[in-house]
């Protein structure tokens, strides 16, 4: 579709993104001159069941959660076509702003997370998991508010179950998604506290705890301290960072709430000897000795010729 394109009683303003199955327009409604955003999937996609049982889910999903941190979907139940009409927020996702900055300064990260604790809890609250919040799926306007979007795989009590089948389907979303998931496991609310604890961390040191290209390194290996990367975190904050990502899900924070009462009060966390910290410190000193090993090893042969040019010399 092109700008002023008619579709049913909304008129195309132009393309907001696009991604593998579906475009996303602006376009104002000539009943109400609202301006929304206009979902459509790509011509083909709809006659794929998979993908229609998300697409559906998603509208029903998005129609029934009503929070300032959640992007409203619109009813609309006069379509000539399958397509979500939703709320337009005039922010971009938090991607870009990575993408551009890299890193974003603490006291915004903890806000943007704080946010987004907010809109979790609504959700959790409601029955309803995310189960692939990533920076994509996050706006985020020039103030700071947020609004989650995007649940196509999202988890509804009582719903059939989804669930992640192949790394085909992790594509875009493998350096987020928990453990439990990557196991097979239905994704619940300490899944998407998981995720956000990945993004906190990203947000924070410009880079992924997990940045390999086997998703199932989390299983076993811990990341990199926050505070080795950006030595400005504080042991508070890396602290709740850990509690977000804990492998076990257990061990993670109970909800969304507690998440963000530790962020909000950082003073009061208090840091424990983490088995992480040990292994990482003993991981680092042990490459320490063998790169010295090695270097020792490839000075052998210097040496010997050394030895050998002295002594034939004299």
């Amino acid at each position: 579709m092109n700008p002023g394109d008619q579709l049913d009683h909304y008129r195309i303003e132009g393309v907001v993104s696009r991604d593998n199955v579906a475009t996303i327009f602006r376009a104002t409604d000539v009943n109400t001159n609202e301006t929304v955003a206009i979902k459509m999937p790509h011509p083909g996609m709809e006659t794929d069941p998979a993908f229609a049982d998300r697409f559906h889910r998603e509208q029903e999903i998005g129609r029934t959660l009503n929070h300032p941190g959640v992007l409203k979907v619109l009813a609309n139940d006069h379509r000539s076509k399958d397509y979500l009409v939703e709320e337009w927020f005039n922010g971009q996702p938090l991607r870009q702003i990575l993408a551009a900055q890299k890193k974003l300064e603490q006291a915004r990260a903890v806000r943007i997370a704080m946010a987004v604790c907010d809109a979790l809890e609504y959700m959790h609250n409601h029955g309803v998991v995310h189960r692939d919040l990533r920076p994509e799926n996050i706006l985020v306007d020039a103030a700071d508010h947020v609004k989650l979007t995007d649940f196509r795989v999202a988890a509804k009590e009582g719903a059939p179950r989804l669930t992640f089948t192949n790394l085909a389907q992790l594509v875009g979303a493998s350096a987020y998604i928990s453990p439990e998931e990557l196991k097979g496991a239905r994704g619940d609310a300490r899944s998407d506290i998981f995720s956000l604890g990945v993004i906190l961390y990203e947000m924070l040191t410009g880079k992924t705890p997990f940045p390999g290209a086997d998703p199932y390194e989390r299983l076993t290996k811990n990341p990199v301290p926050p505070r080795e990367l950006e030595p400005s975190i504080s042991p508070q904050l890396q602290e709740v960072i850990y509690r977000a990502i804990e492998r076990e899900h257990k061990n993670r924070y109970p909800t969304a709430h507690e998440f963000a009462a530790d962020l909000g009060n950082l003073n009061r966390v208090g840091v424990t000897d983490r088995s992480e910290l040990k292994d990482w410190k003993k991981s680092q000193r042990a490459g320490s000795k063998k790169t010295l090993v090695y270097a020792l090893i490839a000075l052998i042969p210097v040496i010997l010729f050394g030895l050998l040019l002295y002594f034939s010399r004299h």
